[in-house]
Formats: structure tokens, sequence, C-alpha cells
């Protein structure tokens, strides 16, 4: 009983079966269409944990992490935070958990106010979630986050247009410190940068994260950037889990077609190795989330599909390690007995 309760302590936030659709107009008169975001997702995050989300654009990343947020009402499902879910509360309670509750957008330019200066920016959420500070406290915050992110504070006055994407980017983390919030879900937070800005941001991210003690949602396409930043892998293809491991794990023996299909597109510099997985690399375009195909959503693009796997939607199930994989073929593809189309 008394690690049943440890185990309940831990968790930060749970998920439970959360779906997300949205309606797609056809026309003057047409019949709107469905389109499946998110489907029955389900996985928990513990405190101090770095969750990665990544898969293909288009699969849901975003949509996920904003119906975390609430910034989206998801349609079904629960979205537990230390134990209470969010989508029960009235608009006041939800306004006084945003405080613990923050985001890094994708484009940091695109993100912030132009006719407001930094310091207006990063402490916007303090007038607005910590409505008790006086100005003197909420200057003296936004100085102190500036530091933490490496900007000068003589930069308080200046403006975004002043600043480089990856200065830019940093301010984003700013605002989204500032408040002190136990959870931060990154937006694909390097993704419009250089890359030898986007390793000093996944540092910076590292360095605040033992800092102030975050927990992350990191939700990327590239799983090499996934990779360095990672506790766990979540990955996601067409709105559905297809595989969750530590980062170990999906780095050595990735059991999904799919999570195969993402390492393959990513470099590495021995040529001899990198022709032995070729085989595995993805093929053709993600199918429309509106007509998605029968059984298996990756079947139409992996090589190791079957008759059945257009037949019967493969379950997240458990496996040794602690693992989770959605595939009906996975022990045979990783013990060589599924052969490749050619």
């Amino acid at each position: 009983m008394m690690a049943q309760a440890n185990v309940a302590e831990d968790t930060l936030l749970e998920i439970k079966d959360l779906k997300k659709s949205f309606s797609i107009a056809t026309g003057l008169f047409g019949k709107p269409l469905e389109l499946k975001a998110l489907q029955n997702i389900n996985f928990t995050i513990k405190k101090g944990e770095t969750l990665g989300i990544v898969g293909e654009s288009g699969c849901g990343k975003s949509t996920l992490g904003r119906c975390i947020l609430q910034l989206i009402e998801p349609d079904a499902g629960q979205v537990l935070w230390l134990g209470k879910d969010l989508m029960s509360l009235s608009p006041k309670e939800m306004r006084q958990r945003r405080q613990d509750l923050q985001i890094i957008f994708q484009d940091p330019l695109a993100s912030l106010n132009p006719r407001m200066t930094v310091g207006e920016i990063i402490s916007d959420p303090l007038r607005t979630l910590r409505p008790e500070l006086n100005k003197r406290q909420r200057q003296e915050r936004v100085v102190r986050v500036m530091e933490s992110v490496g900007l000068l504070p003589e930069m308080i006055n200046r403006y975004p247009h002043e600043f480089s994407g990856g200065q830019a980017q940093r301010i984003g983390i700013a605002r989204a410190l500032v408040t002190e919030p136990k959870l931060i879900v990154c937006d694909e937070p390097v993704s419009a940068l250089d890359v030898s800005i986007q390793a000093q941001i996944l540092n910076l991210l590292a360095d605040l994260k033992d800092e102030y003690g975050l927990t992350l949602i990191f939700i990327s396409h590239n799983l090499s950037v996934v990779r360095h930043v990672s506790d766990r892998i979540l990955v996601l293809y067409l709105g559905r889990v297809v595989e969750l491991a530590t980062g170990d794990e999906i780095y050595s023996t990735p059991k999904h077609p799919y999570t195969r299909a993402l390492l393959t597109a990513v470099p590495i510099p021995d040529p001899k190795l990198a022709r032995e997985r070729s085989i595995d690399a993805l093929k053709g375009e993600i199918p429309s989330p509106i007509n998605q195909p029968s059984g298996c959503t990756f079947r139409t693009r992996c090589r190791y599909a079957k008759d059945y796997c257009a037949e019967q939607l493969p379950p997240l199930e458990r496996i040794p390690g602690n693992r989770q994989v959605a595939c009906l073929r996975w022990e045979q593809i990783e013990s060589g007995e599924a052969e490749p189309a050619a």
C-alpha cells in the first residue's frame, strides 16, 4: 500500500482516453467532415520528468500539448493535474492553475507582441496570474528570469524586432518561467532556429529544468533533438500513440516500424550503418486524418504489413521492460521472422 501511495504522489500529470476531433467544412451545403486529431491518448508524467513527443507534421503533437493546457477543449477523456481533472474546472478555477502550466511556442518572434517591450512581455503573465505582486516585485522577478535565460537586464526596454531568433526564444522561455510553473509544454521550441542555436537552447532548457525543478513536455518532429532532452519518448502517428519507452530504449531497440523509420531519418556518420538501416526508411506520405486507413493506420506505409493489419486496430499493449507498443507484428519484426516487402 505504501508503494502505491508513493507512485501516486510522484505523478504530476495523467492523461486518460483523451480524444479531439475537428469539424471541417466542405462547402456551403456539404456535410462537414470529421478530422480525428487525437484518439484514446493515455500516459502519465512524473515530477521532474521530461517526456518527448515525436512524430511527423499532422500527427497531433501540438494539438495534444494544447489540449493538456486546456488551450483547446478536448472532446472526451481526462487531463488529471495532481489528481484533479482540469476539464471539470470552471474558467476561474482554470485561471488559478495557469501559473503552474505554461507553454513555449515554436516561432519565437511570432509569439511575441511587437508593440510591447521585453519587460512588458515577460511580466504580462504576472499581471494576470499573480495580481498580488506590486510593480517592484514584478520587475525584480522579470530581471531574475532574464538573467536565468541569458538575457542582460539592460535589454528590458527593447522591442522584439531588435533580437535574433535565438534571443527571441529566450524571451519566450523567460515569459513561461516567470510564474514559476511546475510544467512547461515546449512546442517545437528549436525547429525555427539554426542548428548551432538549437544546441544552445536545448542546453539552456536542461539547465533551467534543474534550476527550477521543472517538468517538461518536449514536442518535436526530430528524434535526434528529442533524444538529448527526454527521459521517455512517446511516438505519435495519426493521433494515436504507437510506442512509449525510455529514450535509451527507443534509440537502441525500437519496436514499432514507424519508430524504426523515424530513426532512419536521423543522420549518422557511418556510411555502412546508414546503408544497413535504410531498409526501414519511411515511404510515402502520411494519410489524411479525415480518411484514415482501416486497422493499423501505419499499414499503408509499413514494409512489414500483412492483410490482417487492415482488419484489426493494434492495441497499445505493455511489453517486457515496462514499455508500450501498438503493432501486431513487433515480435516477428524484432526476431527477423517478418520479411519486409521489396
